[in-house]
């Protein structure tokens, strides 16, 4: 699961555990913020540093446009997306990837808890631009 040559495998390959431990215990059926309550237990049982429903802005190249929340912002670094959909489609994952490029983080996680396997998706910004 974890791969060495993507920038935070370890720290994603953590978060997708939690994820998995979830899913297992929970199984599939349940509303996305019944996953995100235990999500948010789990992630702080096993000591990752988290801020749930993230208020996050929003730029249209350098202007602030507006705002959206992030389900997840895991150790200031990963934006992490929940679904409890049967199947993810084409447009949540460009959803993922629209929403990393407008936050300016680097990777993000998209988890998908309503299919009867946890089905999940990591996510490079190759437009981020760090800040200095």
């Amino acid at each position: 699961m974890i791969k060495e040559e993507y920038k935070y495998s370890e720290l994603t390959g953590r978060i997708i555990g939690c994820a998995m431990e979830v899913h297992t215990l929970l199984g599939n059926g349940f509303q996305e913020v019944i996953y995100q309550r235990a999500l948010a237990y789990e992630m702080e049982l096993q000591g990752l540093n988290f801020i749930r429903e993230q208020e996050m802005e929003v730029f249209y190249k350098t202007r602030q446009v507006g705002t959206r929340r992030v389900d997840f912002l895991v150790e200031g670094c990963i934006s992490v997306e929940l679904k409890a959909l049967i199947k993810t489609e084409p447009v949540h994952l460009a959803q993922a990837i629209n929403y990393l490029e407008a936050y300016n983080l680097e990777v993000g996680l998209l988890l998908n808890f309503g299919n009867t396997r946890l089905e999940f998706h990591r996510f490079q910004n190759k437009k981020y631009k760090p800040i200095v």
